[in-house]
């Protein structure tokens, strides 16, 4: 009797671990209006998750203002201990944060993963006379209240990079006419309807209407051309201008270490999924898989940088 109980009990010590259960419900927090880059990784991470068979139901919820900010101060009240919850951020928040001066921050919520990147191309209307950077830019020296330029949420690395090029073009940023969207779709209305004299946002936000000619796409924030994508660079057009957005999820305040790893796991092997490929492949995001410790790190660095940036442009209320 004694050697058959050893016996099951070693049967039972190498049996496999039982593979984690499908979770029900699960929310995604965009905290920003549909249409734009924090939607658009909303839903895509979401049908990941359910096509790799993580999740069954996905929620994303909208919610606008402040940079992200207001979506976050909703996420860490309502979802606090919740081990079934996202919020996507990236350097837009990071940037309406330090500007605004937000009574929230990174420090409220818990860093899962960095899933992506991009970099930032700034169009005009097809029927726009600009026809250039320099061409832009020269209109912009000579007026600078006259030539209106659109982004995500003030503070935001879209404001950032619009205030980085005043500057880089000898004009104080205090008089760039920038103008903010709560959100991607508000903004492509208003280049489309010639509302605004430019606008900037990721690339892949735009690619559809820049090969469609719906827009004309002057430059892109990159250090260097990509064979991928017919877009001169900012700098090599005389405006020294390198920057690149990121995007992450975030968990609420008060899961354990081992919520956290878990959900962890569940975002990377989404972010490595046919379904998330397919989508990062079509926008071209750049893979910045990078998770936990790692991710946290990254974060607090570039707070630090963008801190910085925001006092050197006194972009700050």
């Amino acid at each position: 009797m004694k050697l058959k109980a050893l016996l099951v009990s070693c049967l039972v010590a190498l049996a496999p671990i039982a593979a984690q259960a499908q979770v029900e419900q699960f929310k995604i927090m965009a905290p920003a209006n549909p249409g734009g880059g924090f939607d658009t990784i909303a839903r895509t991470l979401g049908e990941a998750l359910q096509a790799s068979g993580q999740v069954k139901n996905v929620v994303v919820e909208n919610k606008a203002g402040a940079g992200g900010a207001i979506g976050m101060a909703q996420f860490v009240n309502n979802e606090k201990g919740n081990p079934n919850a996202l919020l996507v951020a990236g350097a837009v928040t990071v940037g309406a944060l330090e500007t605004n001066k937000s009574p929230v921050n990174f420090g409220m919520v818990t860093p899962i993963s960095r899933l992506m990147g991009e970099f930032n191309v700034i169009v005009v209307p097809a029927s726009s006379p600009y026809k250039s950077i320099k061409d832009l830019m020269a209109a912009y020296k000579a007026n600078p209240g006259a030539v209106s330029i659109g982004g995500g949420s003030a503070g935001g690395i879209d404001h950032i990079m619009a205030s980085l090029m005043s500057e880089r073009a000898g004009v104080d940023p205090d008089k760039l006419n920038y103008i903010p969207f709560a959100g991607g779709g508000e903004g492509k209305a208003a280049i489309l309807g010639n509302q605004i004299a430019a606008y900037i946002s990721g690339y892949g936000e735009l690619a559809d209407l820049i090969k469609a000619g719906k827009v004309r796409a002057l430059g892109i924030s990159a250090a260097t051309r990509n064979p991928d994508i017919p877009v001169p660079t900012i700098r090599e057009q005389g405006t020294d201008v390198v920057v690149y957005n990121w995007r992450g999820v975030f968990a609420p305040p008060g899961i354990n270490a081992a919520q956290r790893a878990q959900l962890i796991k569940m975002v990377e092997t989404a972010a490595k999924s046919p379904t998330w490929k397919a989508k990062a492949e079509k926008m071209e995001w750049l893979d910045m898989l990078q998770s936990g410790d790692s991710f946290k790190a990254f974060l607090d660095e570039d707070i630090k940088r963008t801190a910085a940036t925001v006092k050197k442009l006194k972009l700050g209320n």
